[in-house]
């Protein structure tokens, strides 16, 4: 099968190999040892990195300006674009930015709200929502044309993705929206955090009777825990999170919950595994990048295969 870009990513799903991405958090000054350190931790360890645009909307290095630090420093990017603070002008340029750099991969979706950020009196521009987004990068790449009509010399070569949260109300309408995302332009998906796998396997039941999973590539969320208080807070206040209270209850038991935490992220990544239909992971682990390497090598996910 051809492959759009010469990403490593693409080549790993479309190679039938279980795909992992991690996620990067671009820091909120010019300083770069930190964010250098923490690709360290990443590198070898995942495929590429999710880079956050401006992740609960508060202001940071941008995603565009981070991923081509990343490309520098050798490991693969996937640039996050929010449709909260550009119009469809600044969108595409970015995108265009995106495609000369050479950034294989770009991630579209709505960005958390302006209000929750540390600019809560900024205005959010919403221009297009991220369906449109998707159509829009879509058809940059397949039909070199902008969305105005105006062709596009020399288009951008990107591997579209975008997110699925399997849990959030109304539940019945998570695979329908999961089948437009697919129909928009989604190459690759990326789940929120995925706790209870059980209920996750029912959904994926539902993709597959729809034929989705052969439409795209699922990679599931995890999300690592480091305390009780955390898992609390998710539960309660994180949309389209399900964690199950015997999680909790198995965190406030153990004698280290961090460790407890890493173990319990491992077991789901083993158990996603044996999912029809999961192309890959998406571990979340901002401000704990230092354990990436030990799930994934527990998770029997090393080395990464050669590409």
């Amino acid at each position: 099968m051809d492959t759009i870009t010469n990403g490593r990513l693409e080549k790993v799903l479309v190679g039938g190999h279980f795909a992992v991405t991690g996620e990067l958090g671009p820091p909120k000054h010019c300083g770069t040892e930190g964010m250098k350190k923490n690709i360290g931790h990443l590198k070898g360890s995942v495929d590429a990195a999710n880079i956050t645009d401006n992740q609960t909307a508060v202001v940071r290095i941008s995603s565009l300006g981070t991923a081509a630090i990343l490309m520098e420093e050798g490991l693969e990017p996937v640039m996050q674009m929010t449709v909260r603070d550009r119009n469809r002008i600044a969108m595409q340029s970015d995108v265009l930015g995106a495609g000369a750099l050479g950034i294989p991969n770009l991630l579209c979706l709505t960005g958390d709200h302006q209000s929750l950020g540390n600019h809560p009196g900024s205005k959010g521009v919403y221009d297009l929502d991220s369906m449109q987004l998707l159509q829009m990068v879509k058809n940059m790449r397949d039909e070199a044309k902008f969305c105005n009509g105006d062709e596009i010399k020399f288009p951008p070569k990107l591997f579209i993705g975008a997110v699925w949260s399997p849990f959030s109300e109304p539940l019945d309408l998570r695979v329908p929206r999961l089948a437009k995302k697919i129909g928009a332009g989604a190459d690759f998906i990326q789940t929120q955090g995925i706790f209870d796998v059980e209920k996750f396997a029912d959904k994926m039941e539902e993709v597959r009777e729809l034929g989705l999973h052969k439409k795209t590539n699922i990679m599931a969320g995890v999300i690592p825990v480091k305390s009780v208080g955390a898992a609390r807070y998710m539960q309660k206040f994180v949309s389209g999170l399900d964690i199950p209270n015997e999680l909790i209850n198995r965190l406030k038991a153990a004698d280290d919950v961090k460790k407890e935490g890493i173990n319990i992220s491992i077991e789901i990544l083993e158990r996603l595994q044996e999912i029809e239909g999961v192309a890959g992971a998406h571990i979340m682990a901002i401000m704990w990048e230092e354990k990436i390497p030990e799930i994934t090598e527990r998770a029997g996910l090393l080395p990464r295969p050669v590409v």
